[in-house]
């Protein structure tokens, strides 16, 4: 996944000993599938300045507070979760049907510079009678304090999505928290993956959700972060708007041009398999469905010979005119996001570490993995993450 704007603040002790990294990353909208992180990477120190996000100020203070109060070695050996806890008690959650305006000024009178979404975060800069004055992503200005839950950490960390991306090649994702233990799963680099427990991470191990199981990664190779969504001001809105139109007309057009073609094809075995007919979604999972059967291959991306989960969703698409990237977290932003509960054939659904295309009749036509190949699986057989729609 693409990190734009990322800046990093170290924090140390008076004796000049840094203790951790703080990572902040500012993203855009939530519909386009853009959203806010605050991460922490304990390994890996950076010079740069501060950032305005939610949650660094609290979280500076904390960390600064406990060591000068004699806290340090603590704050060195729970540096992250310190993190995590100040950034969930920091922010403030909306709580509306879909989205509240922004506004210039305290009053229903006031400009709308922005939309706050359903279960996105936001930061109290201060208050004016029966509003807040909040940051988030690239809006500031008012909302009101009927829409909005403040200092509710539990519900803050249940909106939020604690992530693992990973940094490394290959990460290998095991089936105990040891390196001598069972490989359940490999996983590419700046792939994410959703992280269950966060128990052991002083011995250098995360649970996490991979594709169809749960295994032990090591923190050594991957970046812990906490995913919120944030604001769409309505410069962003405007221009996610035409963007999605251009790329939804564009792989239409696409879509035709090989529909005409009409053309057949072999693989290397036996099969025939017939070129994309139609355009649109169920035009996608009849092309799709005709490799149900094919083998599962880490990295591939043939629809005949081997594919992994994103290599199919990429290939398939492919046939259609669309590009898409190979990569299971790329995918979240993609085409535009629509809600689980709307989700139609040929929508790409997103989960932890894995992608795969809607079938209808709550199934997903995706390249599961070794012992399955390309099959069907339930479309809730994991928590997911976004659906993505290109048409």
């Amino acid at each position: 996944m693409k990190r734009n704007g990322m800046k990093r603040v170290s924090y140390a002790i008076a004796a000049g000993a840094v203790l951790g990294t703080v990572s902040f990353t500012a993203f855009a909208s939530p519909i386009a599938g853009v959203v806010g992180m605050t991460s922490t990477n304990q390994t890996t120190v950076e010079e740069n300045s501060y950032s305005t996000l939610a949650g660094v100020s609290l979280t500076v203070a904390n960390i600064l507070s406990d060591a000068s109060s004699g806290k340090a070695s603590e704050v060195a050996a729970n540096g992250a979760a310190v993190v995590a806890k100040s950034i969930y008690e920091g922010i403030a959650i909306a709580q509306v049907d879909n989205y509240v305006n922004i506004r210039t000024i305290a009053s229903e009178d006031g400009d709308v510079v922005g939309k706050l979404y359903n279960k996105s975060a936001a930061t109290v800069e201060g208050e004016e009678g029966d509003w807040y004055k909040i940051t988030s992503g690239s809006c500031t200005g008012y909302v009101k304090k009927e829409f909005v839950v403040v200092g509710d950490e539990e519900l803050a960390k249940s909106v939020s999505t604690r992530l693992a991306t990973v940094t490394t090649q290959t990460l290998y994702v095991r089936e105990e928290a040891t390196t001598d233990s069972k490989i359940l799963y490999m996983v590419p680099e700046g792939d994410d993956l959703v992280v269950v427990d966060e128990s052991m991470a002083d011995t250098g191990w995360v649970l996490v959700n991979a594709q169809d199981t749960q295994g032990y990664v090591s923190t050594e190779f991957v970046t812990l972060s906490t995913e919120f969504v944030q604001a769409e001001s309505k410069e962003e809105e405007a221009r996610r708007l035409a963007k999605e139109e251009a790329e939804r007309q564009a792989a239409l057009a696409a879509a035709r041009r090989k529909s005409q073609q009409g053309t057949r094809y072999t693989g290397n075995g036996n099969a025939s398999y017939a070129a994309p007919s139609g355009a649109g979604g169920a035009a996608v999972v009849g092309y799709a469905a005709q490799f149900v059967g094919n083998p599962y291959v880490y990295g591939g991306s043939s629809l005949t010979n081997g594919t992994d989960c994103s290599g199919f969703v990429m290939s398939v698409y492919s046939a259609f005119g669309v590009g898409l990237p190979h990569s299971s977290a790329a995918m979240r932003s993609v085409g535009y996001g629509v809600d689980v509960n709307a989700m139609q054939p040929g929508d790409i659904v997103c989960y932890s570490g894995h992608v795969g295309i809607y079938a209808g009749n709550g199934t997903i036509v995706n390249a599961l993995n070794q012992q399955h190949g390309i099959t069907y699986t339930n479309v809730n057989y994991s928590p997911i993450l976004a659906v993505r729609r290109i048409y």
